[in-house]
């Protein structure tokens, strides 16, 4: 049987009142996140009636096992806070997997989920779930990444000299705001990060969701998806090393240095020896602008530059696990600049921003310019062989 968790942040007896709905059978709540459970329903189709909740800016739906798909739909509306007007329905994107290797995928209550959609302040919601038979223990998310907390003041950390490996190319690193000045709430990351032996590949993803906010909710949408990430998902860390919002401000993701090849949860089967930025917004049909192409070139371009490696170059990755694309050491021939769908089933990072990668990578491999008087270190410039551990 299927169950669908909700969230709700009003008082029961108004709730019911106003909206003539069932008590639902349990409330509850964890650092941003509330989950109400209801009683089991139709293994194919489920819904929730509009209703009023505590305030929220993101919502997603998760489920129990983090190796289930939800094949099918998920569906949601949101109530504005500030009009008080219905938004319409939109679809939330549904193709994500957990890690396959680390502290993330054996920590206890992972959980498959969609990505969350930002929405802005809202306090009301409205469900729909149809599947061809929907994953146990449905939930809604609902995160409320400023709720209770004090104003964060969002500052850009200047660049520094980087330090590149001997020979090869290399770039300046560019402007990084630290997850201190986005204000992640380190008391949540439970485990130290994982390090693998370096950086061979950037995958490009966008977060999906909406292009609707301003850049000065940059900073909010990031903490939101990384307490999605921790709370909802059950994952240690934010998945994403980098992100970049449309005006190109460069955000740090996963803890454990930007400058060192820190394990990440971002393309299943390809997450070790990788390093990937995330896009805030949906490119399925909205075009990049120049703003987050520079800077995601200039992210990929300094990173790779980290190892000496050419940004346009092409390496043979092994995956780490079946994806439904590439089975588990299968050898797969990716751009070092590739996009989340090259190496896994989705159409992540959208048609428009993955249609853009190739002047990302000219963009990256202009911007790499290669260090005078040094020999590059042999197996690092342009095609290459790396086998991955699993």
């Amino acid at each position: 049987m299927t169950r669908l968790l909700l969230h709700t942040a009003v008082a029961t007896a108004l709730a019911a009142g106003t909206l003539g709905l069932t008590q639902p059978a349990r409330t509850s709540s964890s650092d941003g996140v509330h989950t109400v459970r209801v009683p089991d329903g139709d293994p194919h189709e489920r819904s929730l009636a509009p209703r009023t909740t505590e305030p929220f800016s993101m919502i997603g739906v998760t489920w129990d096992d983090p190796a289930a798909a939800l094949d099918g739909t998920a569906q949601v509306r949101t109530r504005s806070r500030e009009s008080g007007e219905w938004s319409a329905w939109h679809a939330l994107d549904t193709d994500v997997r957990t890690p396959e290797t680390g502290p993330d995928r054996h920590r206890a209550g992972v959980r498959g989920g969609t990505q969350p959609l930002w929405t802005g302040p809202s306090d009301g919601i409205q469900v729909r779930v149809s599947g061809t038979r929907l994953p146990e223990g449905l939930r809604v998310e609902l995160v409320d990444p400023d709720g209770g907390s004090d104003a964060v003041h969002t500052t850009v950390v200047e660049p520094d000299a980087a330090a590149p490996a001997a020979g090869g190319p290399a770039a300046e690193r560019p402007a990084v705001t630290s997850r201190s000045a986005w204000g992640a709430d380190e008391s949540l990351v439970k485990d130290p990060p994982t390090y693998t032996t370096g950086t061979q590949a950037m995958f490009v993803h966008h977060t999906a969701g909406t292009n609707d906010y301003t850049c000065a909710d940059s900073a909010s949408i990031v903490r939101g998806v990384f307490l999605y990430h921790v709370r909802s998902n059950g994952w240690n860390d934010i998945g994403y090393h980098f992100l970049v919002d449309k005006c190109g401000t460069v955000f740090e993701g996963r803890a454990g240095g930007i400058d060192r090849p820190v394990l990440g949860a971002h393309t299943y089967g390809f997450n070790t020896g990788t390093s990937s930025v995330s896009v805030l917004g949906d490119y399925t049909k909205t075009t990049a602008n120049t703003a987050v192409r520079k800077s995601v070139a200039k992210v990929a371009a300094w990173k790779l530059g980290l190892y000496g490696i050419d940004p346009t170059g092409t390496v043979v990755l092994t995956a780490g696990a079946d994806n439904g694309k590439y089975k588990a050491g299968q050898k797969a021939t990716l751009h070092r600049i590739s996009g989340h769908r090259d190496g896994y089933p989705t159409e992540c990072p959208g048609q428009n921003l993955y249609a853009d990668l190739p002047e990302i990578r000219t963009l990256a491999g202009t911007t790499a310019k290669p260090k005078a008087l040094e020999p590059a270190a042999p197996g690092t410039e342009g095609d290459a062989t790396v086998v991955l551990a699993r």
